[in-house]
């Protein structure tokens, strides 16, 4: 897959394609189904398909501070895109410039002049442009003045519900990983890299890595959870019962995310790690005494194994 960054990095001599549009936060299964779709039709007319995503989320650009919980990173969401097959990955820088681009001029610029689309593959609750003033109809409109297809691609849903990375970011904010899990297709992952704590669960006989994460990530909710946990460079994920929160039962202030990895003796100071929710155990308790701490976490450890057999 190439990456490029801006729509102008396309090369001299890029013929036609077919190009979706979208932040595509999280990759979940309904962001497959319209990617897939874009592939699948590239594919039957002979041309590339294209993917525009945006840097940074458009929405802290244009209210800043409003920047929504991220279910993917950069790195991540490119691995994603790329797995379904896209020929070519587009980050646009969002700036505010950019975002007072009308919609019309996002047509002609982008897909008309730049990525030569021969058909557009979007959601049918598109938007795009200045203030989100355009929506599918008008490109739709849009596509007959300029020669290219639209296609919409239909939402997916499970039980009523429709996946969307709002809902996903909802499931993970109370901390149920399972239905996040159930839309994404896939365990929700929270990356970072281990730095030094306080040493407590070393001495508990419970060594944990310490995850400083992303500003934006989204964290699920306080709890403790069955996880696996994959190093960089390592095939098989270790086991990891992961808390997530302030350690109540020391006072704790600062939230944390948290790792035990079941079975492992090494060093992972430095370490850049990700960690697959796969289960919620149990909320955060805080104990009057070490004992029974113990004895829970040992009980945690039981039933993560359990959990991931």
């Amino acid at each position: 897959m190439q990456r490029w960054r801006g729509y102008d990095a396309a090369p001299g001599g890029w013929g036609r394609s077919v190009v979706t549009i979208g932040v595509f936060d999280g990759v979940h299964k309904g962001h497959q189904a319209t990617i897939g779709h874009a592939v699948a039709r590239a594919r039957e007319l002979g041309v590339q398909s294209v993917v525009v995503t945006f840097d940074p989320h458009p929405a802290e650009v244009v209210r800043p501070g409003s920047h929504p919980a991220v279910l993917t990173e950069p790195a991540r969401k490119a691995e994603l895109i790329e797995a379904l097959g896209v020929d070519v990955l587009c980050v646009v820088p969002f700036t505010p410039e950019f975002s007072r681009v009308p919609a019309e001029q996002f047509v002609h610029d982008v897909l008309v002049e730049h990525l030569h689309a021969a058909l557009v593959v979007v959601g049918g609750n598109f938007r795009f442009g200045h203030r989100a003033a355009g929506d599918v109809a008008l490109l739709e409109r849009l596509g007959q003045t300029f020669g290219f297809g639209v296609e919409g691609a239909p939402l997916v849903a499970e039980a009523g519900t429709v996946f969307s990375s709002t809902y996903i970011r909802s499931c993970v904010d109370a901390g149920d990983v399972g239905a996040a899990a159930a839309a994404l297709g896939r365990p929700h992952r929270v990356e970072g890299v281990v730095v030094r704590g306080d040493q407590r669960g070393r001495e508990l006989g419970f060594p944990t890595a310490n995850l400083l994460c992303h500003r934006y990530a989204a964290v699920p909710a306080d709890g403790v959870y069955a996880a696996r946990l994959i190093r960089r460079g390592q095939h098989e994920p270790l086991l990891a019962a992961v808390s997530v929160g302030t350690n109540p039962t020391f006072s704790g202030r600062e939230r944390r995310v948290e790792a035990y990895a079941l079975d492992f003796s090494g060093d992972l100071y430095g370490e850049r790690l990700a960690l697959d929710f796969v289960a919620h155990l149990r909320g955060q308790i805080r104990y009057d005494s070490i004992e029974p701490l113990i004895a829970q976490m040992n009980q945690d450890v039981e039933r993560t194994r359990r959990v991931l057999a």
